[in-house]
């Protein structure tokens, strides 16, 4: 069988950067690896946190006190599909589909993807918490 050549993926820092004093170097992410750490980083990272980069993120913590209704969960979806396709150039979002777990305050975002010139699919699922650290029920 012919093997693919994925360097165009690219190499990474593990997020969080964890040092090995083995080989006096910092662990790294190669690949499909390194394309799943950077959907992770985007979702969590707020627009306008990076200095160099203001746009990098997906501005969803502004929405976690919101209601969970169908405008609101629509609204997210966008921003997670813009989001996406505007920072991480390896991908295609095929699917975004979310489950609202109403009594646990959390919406789980569920992105499906292939990564591009391998077309190889691959499924990410981000839990997003609207009732983030307080005991309020609304």
């Amino acid at each position: 069988m012919e093997s693919v050549d994925r360097s165009f993926l690219g190499t990474g820092w593990s997020f969080p950067p964890t040092f090995r004093r083995e080989w006096y170097g910092v662990e790294m992410l190669t690949e499909e690896a390194d394309v799943h750490s950077s959907i992770e980083i985007i979702l969590a990272t707020v627009n306008g946190e990076r200095v160099m980069l203001p746009n990098f993120g997906c501005n969803l913590q502004p929405h976690v006190f919101d209601q969970m209704n169908v405008p609101t969960i629509a609204m997210i979806e966008k921003i997670v599909h813009d989001a996406l396709v505007f920072n991480e150039p390896r991908i295609i979002v095929e699917n975004l589909t979310t489950t609202a777990f109403q009594q646990e305050g959390r919406l789980e975002i569920s992105i499906d993807y292939s990564i591009i010139t391998t077309n190889t699919r691959y499924n990410y699922v981000f839990p997003f918490y609207f009732n983030e650290a307080t005991n309020i029920e609304r």
